[in-house]
Order: C-alpha cells, then structure tokens, then sequence
C-alpha cells in the first residue's frame, strides 16, 4: 500500500504553533508517513506584526517553511490543524486559508480524509478546548473523520487534553511533554488514515 499522506497547516505568530507543528510532523514521519509541514500565509498588516519584535522575528526565521496552499489538502490523506487560540476561536489567518477551500469542498475533495486540532492560548483555559471544537465544525462540513488524541497514551493523562494537543504559551515554550503529546497526536492520526486507506484498497 502507499504511504500515508500527511499535511501539518498551521498558523504561528511568536512560535508556540511551529514548535508543536513540527513535533507533530515527526509523530507522522515516524508512524511512516510522507509530511507537508505548511505555514499559512500572514494577513496581519507589517505596522502590527512590527509593534512586537517576537512576532516579527519569528516571521523572519520561518520564512523558508513553504506556504500552505489548495494542493496540500487535495494531496493528504491526513491533515492536522494548529493555530493559537483568539477569543476561543482560530486565528483568522487559519481562518482565511481554511475559507479559500470552497471550489475543493464543493468537489468532494476535502471529504473522507483525517482530521485533527492542536492549538494554545497564552493563560490556562484561554479558549483552548472551544478553539479545537471550531474548528471540528469545519471538519463535519467537509465531511471529514475526526480523530483526536483522546486518553490514548499514557502521555495524555499528563498533558491533559483529549481534544488535542494544546499549551498555554504564558508559560514558556512547550515542554517535552507537551511535544511528545503532538507526536502521539499525529501518530494516532497517520495510523487510522493508514486503516482506512488500507481498507478501501482491500
């Protein structure tokens, strides 16, 4: 059977995202996956994204990570998600990619795949949990198979969060359990793509 496809889209203004991003494309690498890691383009106007140095230090330093587009989600069998969290909400430059789908969707090209959320918020219960469920909402109108991580790794019951992987960025940078939940994340997700893939082939 082929590989598994897997596109890692996601959204990082300061670096949370692309920490737990990358983390979950090696998850997916090693469950024997072929990865896309994609960064969603930047909307945010340069006069705001230069009023704070972190954020435009990060845009400087990621600029070699290719920039998602239609052909990565036409291409996977597999997509996680990950954006930080606004006001419960994803960010609207996930928004915006995520909207630019409707001539894919009408098509049929974003139904039956895998999908699944990670995110973070800057404070504990900052919109984490609703954050992911939102973007479920998209995932059930594209027709897509829902796969969280729930309490499938003992990692889980230290990380905590069986909608997906998430971190609350106030408190530094994610750690290595944090990290090691965004593999297993991805792994679960490659693995139950792998079962469907090898089943419609059956």
């Amino acid at each position: 059977m082929e590989p598994v496809n897997a596109a890692i889209i996601y959204y990082s203004a300061t670096g949370t995202l692309h920490a737990l991003a990358r983390a979950a494309a090696e998850g997916a690498e090693k469950a024997g996956a072929h990865v896309r890691l994609r960064r969603v383009a930047e909307t945010a106007p340069p006069e705001v994204i230069n009023s704070r140095p972190a954020w435009a230090e990060h845009l400087r330093d990621t600029a070699d990570v290719p920039q998602a587009d239609l052909d990565d989600l036409a291409w996977a069998d597999v997509v996680l998600f990950g954006t930080p969290t606004r006001f419960g909400n994803p960010a609207s430059q996930l928004r915006a990619f995520m909207e630019s789908t409707s001539a894919l969707w009408f098509n049929g090209g974003l139904a039956d795949k895998v999908y699944s959320a990670f995110t973070a918020s800057n404070t504990p219960h900052g919109g984490q949990e609703s954050t992911i469920l939102a973007l479920g909402n998209t995932f059930y109108h594209w027709g897509g198979i829902i796969v969280p991580p729930g309490y499938t790794d003992p990692v889980q019951f230290t990380s905590g969060n069986p909608y997906g992987t998430s971190h609350v960025a106030g408190g530094g940078p994610p750690d290595d359990v944090t990290l090691e939940a965004a593999r297993h994340q991805a792994r679960r997700a490659v693995n139950t793509a792998a079962a469907l893939k090898a089943g419609r082939a059956a």
